[in-house]
C-alpha cells in the first residue's frame, strides 16, 4: 500500500489532533520517507555543537528531539501491527521524558541517530507495503483510549511535523 486517507476525528484521542491536523492527503510512503531528507538536511546545516544544545533550560536537545521521534515512531508503529493484526490486549501508554533521559541520546553520535531515523522509516514503509487497508480501522486499545492502527500511523509524521517546526523555530 503506498497510499490510504486519513483518519476520521473521533477515531483517535483528542490530544492526537495535534499531529493529525498538521496533515493532508499524501502519498503516505513518498511523506514519510522525505522526512527522512528534511532532519538530514537540518542537522547538516548546522554546527555540531547545535545538537546537544536546549533551546531553554529543562527542555530536550535536538538529538534528544530526535531519538524521541525514532522512539514514538516505534511505538507507534508497535501498537499499529498489533491492532492491525486482531490485538485485543490493551497496550500501554509510556512517559516521553523517562525514555529521553534513559536514552541518552546526547552521548550517541549525530550520525548514528539519523541512520537509525532512516533505518527506521525504511521499516515502516516496508510494513505499510504489506498491510491491506481494510484492516487498518480495526480498533484497539493503547494508553487506555480506542485508537485505530490508520491512526496510529498518521500521527507518526504529523508527530515528525510538529517537532521539527520546533526545532526550525526555537533551536
Amino acid at each position: 500500500m503506498n497510499s490510504f486517507a486519513l483518519p476520521q476525528t473521533g477515531t483517535y484521542p483528542s490530544f492526537y489532533h495535534t499531529y493529525i491536523s498538521k496533515l493532508s492527503e499524501a502519498q503516505y510512503q513518498d511523506l514519510i520517507l522525505s522526512q527522512v531528507a528534511e532532519i538530514r538536511a537540518l542537522f547538516g546545516s548546522k554546527e555540531e555543537s547545535w545538537a546537544t544544545s536546549p533551546y531553554a533550560p529543562g527542555k530536550w536537545s535536538p538529538k534528544e528531539v530526535l531519538g524521541h521521534i525514532i522512539d514514538t515512531d516505534r511505538i507507534m508503529t508497535f501498537r499499529a501491527l498489533c491492532f492491525s493484526r486482531g490485538e485485543q490486549s490493551a497496550l500501554p501508554g509510556f512517559d516521553q521524558d523517562p525514555y529521553v533521559i534513559n536514552a541518552g541520546f546526547n552521548q550517541v553520535e549525530t550520525g548514528l541517530l539519523l541512520a537509525d531515523f532512516e533505518a527506521e522509516r525504511k521499516a515502516l514503509a516496508t510494513l505499510m507495503s504489506t498491510l491491506d487497508e481494510s484492516i487498518l480501522d480495526n480498533v484497539g486499545t493503547a494508553n487506555g483510549n480506542p485508537i485505530s492502527p490508520r491512526s496510529l500511523l498518521w500521527i507518526i509524521p504529523g508527530h515528525f511535523i510538529h517537532h521539527l517546526n520546533i526545532l526550525k523555530e526555537r533551536y
